[in-house]
């Protein structure tokens, strides 16, 4: 299999691939800029970006009736005959959405002439000095080798992403050929071998079973036929991820550390938490699994809040029976919800209310997202086995990461 016999779009995208990582990062150096103006406007109103963000969008007016109706009437061809009804909610969203992003390109406009930032060097400029100046903001310099630190792991996941779908591509097509010989050595067709392998040793009838058992299958055909894939993706970066005093589960000393930053208001989160902690049951004893906090203010409204609820819960031994019942009930983080789930589990409610509305436990999570950040983490969930970031989140992929971990202990 050579690169030529992969799919158009996969050969576009290794072609593609350089011009798009000069674009990446430009892309990247006026977000670190963004980001720096962004810090000092928060710092001088004394709240967290995230926080200015969701306070400026809360000024913004909702869309308008004349207007959801002019884009469904714009739009009605391609809506495929669906009604104004039907229709209403994602056009609100996406107006509001449209609104939202102006806004906040025009409140960074605004904070870049506030804070007087000044193009230095291209970050693509021929070869760019670590002690060049990029930019220089409320007159401190961004040198080059900040920005290089800064854009290592989102310029790396961008080629993380290309050598996923080339391997792929490449896994799928040897399996199809395989089905095909093992099929035609035991005399039968390939209908009859998959239904023989996977359909009939089906007992849930499950995506997840049927997937195990594919994977299974895959594996053993690639052992028998003595699959070589050549083609190697580039190496993960492996960062020394803190844990500090973050709850946990597992032993301490135990070989394997897996750290999950979550967002208690992410539906993402919520359905990974358990994919993550069957995958981890298949090791008892072996791991230690460690949550720190990484709340989206600018689109979860209550995340900051659900945040230092659970460093309260966590203050009196009870973080992880407190957040489960955050994942189930992430439509309801208001204050009072976080209260009463306190109550619920029986916890002195005194205590925790002085817990959650303590600089403390503030501090605590703003450590948190203060190192994510450092570690290149843009959204969530995000899970490290090791240091090494796991990019899906399934079953068998954490339970493949967590493999190499204990082979590499």
């Amino acid at each position: 299999i050579r690169l030529r016999d992969l799919s158009s779009e996969v050969q576009k995208q290794v072609a593609d691939l350089p011009s798009r990582l000069l674009k990446s990062r430009k892309e990247l150096a006026d977000q670190m800029i963004n980001e720096r103006v962004l810090d000092l406007e928060a710092k001088t109103r004394g709240i967290t970006p995230g926080k200015l963000i969701a306070d400026e969008k809360a000024k913004l007016p909702a869309p308008n009736e004349a207007a959801i109706k002019a884009l469904y009437i714009a739009k009605q061809n391609a809506l495929g005959g669906k009604t104004l009804l039907e229709m209403r909610k994602p056009i609100t969203d996406y107006l509001r959405n449209q609104a939202e992003q102006k806004m906040i390109g025009d409140l960074l406009t605004r904070f870049r002439v506030k804070y007087k930032v000044t193009t230095g060097k291209d970050v693509n400029a021929v070869g760019l000095a670590s002690n060049d100046v990029i930019a220089t903001v409320n007159a401190l310099p961004i040198f080059a080798w900040e920005f290089e630190d800064y854009a290592r792991v989102p310029l790396l996941d961008d080629r993380l992403d290309l050598a996923d779908a080339i391997l792929d591509e490449v896994s799928n097509a040897l399996y199809v050929a395989l089905i095909a010989d093992e099929a035609k050595a035991l005399g039968i067709d390939a209908a009859a071998l998959i239904g023989r392998e996977i359909t009939d040793k089906m007992k849930a009838f499950s995506d997840e079973e049927r997937l195990a058992l594919t994977d299974d299958l895959e594996k053993r055909l690639f052992a028998k036929y003595d699959v070589k894939i050549i083609y190697a993706a580039p190496d993960p970066i492996v960062q020394n991820i803190s844990t500090g005093n973050s709850p946990s589960v597992g032993p301490a000393n135990a070989h394997v550390t897996i750290v999950m930053f979550s967002d208690f208001q992410c539906s993402a989160c919520s359905a990974t938490h358990p994919i993550l902690k069957k995958a981890m049951d298949a090791y008892p004893g072996k791991l230690r699994f460690v949550v720190r906090n990484f709340p989206l203010e600018t689109i979860h409204v209550n995340s900051w809040r659900a945040a230092l609820a659970a460093a309260a819960a966590n203050a009196q031994g009870k973080f992880f029976e407190y957040t489960d019942i955050l994942y189930a009930h992430q439509d309801a983080l208001d204050d009072a919800s976080l209260k009463k789930y306190a109550v619920d589990l029986g916890l002195n409610v005194k205590q925790f209310e002085l817990d959650f509305n303590s600089e403390k436990t503030a501090t605590l999570v703003l450590k948190d997202i203060a190192d994510g950040k450092s570690y290149g983490i843009g959204g969530t969930p995000t899970v490290y086995v090791n240091g090494i970031a796991v990019r899906r989140f399934s079953v068998a992929s954490f339970k493949t990461a967590i493999g190499k971990a204990l082979v590499n202990k």
